[in-house]
């Protein structure tokens, strides 16, 4: 029997937009802080019945600092959504055990997020998510440990990945994104790209971007915004939590705004502005 295709691939959500990290490569935000709540989850869950499979816990902020982050897992399994983190790895040694207990489909730990000098900081770090990684990726689950700062790791990359290759074993094999250490555990290159500002200098209208046409996000407030860069919530499509998504996501700016894409345009100046957005110039 052939699957029902559901319309998007995958939908980030912001459990918090509280981080406890200051990475240089971060935009950041200035919105309020704030933990969403057991309820406002679940209304989440509800509403994204049929609407996808995936759920990304991550905008800005830190998931693994929302002290619900397993029940929320759980409740997510139960609704039969497959959930997936983005962390910088540093609450693994004190939290993967429940949240791997909770259910999870794949983990991706942003290695390029430490970023001091200290190598005894370092190498402690990369045991506890070298440890997280061996017992994840064992259970069944895809971890995917991050080097996003290709050009600017002031060659920390190097020592990273000498020392994982004295600690995890595995064939290590080359892959078009990185590198296979072993079944269900993988390490991902990619260049450091600037996040969308409204600041900065304008760029070409023709581009294109998966902003929803395969994903869009939910902040921690409950607004909508059209893909995972949108930071501060400069394209609000609406609220989640006061109305109904799908009249959120059928409202004539989110429209305009898939329909700008499809036409290989970007319409709003934000997403002029996205140096992620300008690698899909070509598509």
């Amino acid at each position: 029997m052939e699957k029902t295709k559901l319309p998007y691939a995958k939908v980030y959500i912001e459990v918090t937009n509280v981080c406890n990290m200051h990475c240089s490569f971060c935009h950041g935000h200035s919105r309020p802080r704030r933990f969403m709540s057991e309820a406002e989850f679940a209304s989440l869950l509800a509403a994204l019945s049929g609407q996808t499979a995936y759920i990304y816990y991550h905008l800005m902020g830190e998931p693994l600092l929302h002290p619900l982050l397993p029940t929320f897992l759980s409740m997510a399994r139960e609704r039969g959504f497959r959930s997936v983190l983005t962390t910088n790895g540093t609450l693994l040694a004190t939290r993967g055990k429940e949240l791997l207990a909770a259910g999870l489909h794949k983990v991706s730990v942003s290695l390029h997020s430490f970023e001091g000098e200290d190598e005894g900081a370092l190498f402690g770090y990369l045991s506890a998510v070298a440890d997280f990684a061996e017992m994840a990726a064992d259970g069944g689950v895809i971890v995917v440990l991050r080097l996003w700062n290709e050009g600017h790791d002031g060659g920390r990359n190097k020592k990273i990945l000498a020392y994982l290759r004295e600690r995890l074993s595995g064939e290590w094999a080359e892959n078009t994104r990185g590198l296979r250490i072993r079944d269900k555990l993988h390490i991902e290159f990619g260049e450091r790209f600037a996040w969308p500002d409204l600041a900065a200098e304008e760029g070409e209208e023709a581009l294109y971007c998966y902003g929803l046409a395969d994903h869009f996000g939910i902040l921690a407030d409950g607004t909508v915004v059209p893909c995972c860069m949108d930071s501060e919530g400069a394209l609000a499509l609406g609220n989640a939590f006061c109305e109904p998504l799908a009249h959120i996501l059928a409202s004539p700016r989110a429209q305009g705004i898939r329909e700008g894409f499809a036409h290989r345009q970007a319409k709003e100046a934000l997403c002029r502005r996205c140096g992620y957005a300008r690698r899909f110039r070509c598509i």
